[in-house]
């Protein structure tokens, strides 16, 4: 063992895991703070020790070989290690200069992402977040390969390796133009599913929790506008013959549209338990520990 760590510099392994993760020569060196062509010239040296190409080009972009992917975990259990006898046993969020990847729906860019940017500005100054949009299984596989660091959604069946904490349970809405509605009160299932309806999804074709729940009623509903965006799918609807079926704080105030109604869907629907998702390689991380309690903080209702 000690003869195989002679023959590497352990810098060496912090470029590589830093390209592991960013997929990107550009991108690794900007985390690292070294130059392009330092790091071109490390992956150079890295593609010799292990005898592989470790980043090879397919449909344009860099993508890992089956060797790279490989030494993924190991490599960043190593670090972990490495930095828990060597480093700090805390994080440092007044002093820490780093960033967090996060992945986030629509939704929670709305109700948590405004609380959570103000606690971090004002207890993590040097911290910066990285934040992107993915359907819940790619954000699996990307908290998976190290792409991100937290990811905020709801996931019934969390892939391997993956940790899951409830941050705080929704339940489902339906909305409409009351000039629509034939009893003020709501609707019967079946003018339920005589409607058009808007669907809130990343993909039009996602099978989500309302279509789950309907196939094992054997009943389906026409799915007129799928869409991903939640504010732009509430105001569709006024004016309109559409339905929207959505977690209730998605509605909030709907003092902006005096002809919209909500009222309780006609069938049992799920409670949602809104969740943030980590990597089993990340659970004892001083830093993802910060995040994961600062996004609990902040998605408790004031």
């Amino acid at each position: 063992m000690l003869e195989a760590l002679r023959r590497i510099d352990l810098n060496l392994l912090l470029t590589l895991h830093a390209l592991l993760l960013e997929r990107h020569v550009t991108r690794a060196s900007v985390r690292l703070h070294k130059s392009q062509p330092a790091v071109s010239h490390a992956l150079a040296q890295l593609r010799r020790h292990f005898d592989d190409p470790l980043l090879i080009r397919r449909d344009g972009q860099l993508v890992l070989t089956a060797r790279a992917q490989s030494l993924l975990d190991p490599l960043e259990t190593a670090l972990r290690h490495l930095n828990d006898l060597v480093g700090p046993s805390a994080f440092e969020p007044t002093c820490s200069v780093t960033r967090f990847r996060l992945g986030l729906s629509d939704y929670a860019s709305h109700r948590v992402l405004p609380k959570l940017v103000r606690h971090v500005r004002h207890h993590a100054p040097g911290v910066d977040l990285a934040v992107s949009q993915a359907s819940r299984e790619s954000m699996m596989a990307q908290l998976a390969d190290g792409e991100l660091d937290v990811a905020l959604g709801i996931f019934p069946e969390p892939a391997q390796h993956i940790q899951i904490q409830t941050l705080f349970a929704e339940h489902f809405v339906s909305l409409a133009d009351v000039g629509t509605l034939p009893d003020p009160g709501g609707m019967t299932l079946a003018q339920w599913l005589e409607r058009p309806h808007v669907m809130l999804a990343l993909r039009p074709d996602a099978n989500e929790e309302i279509e789950r729940v309907l196939a094992r009623m054997g009943v389906r509903r026409r799915v007129a506008v799928a869409l991903p965006h939640w504010s732009a799918a509430i105001e569709l609807i006024a004016g309109t013959d559409l339905i929207l079926t959505v977690a209730s704080w998605s509605v909030g105030e709907l003092a902006r549209y005096p002809t919209l109604r909500t009222f309780d869907p006609p069938l049992a629907l799920p409670v949602l338990s809104y969740q943030q998702a980590w990597h089993s390689r990340r659970e004892s991380d001083p830093a993802n520990r910060w995040m994961r309690q600062a996004i609990a903080d902040c998605s408790r209702a004031d």
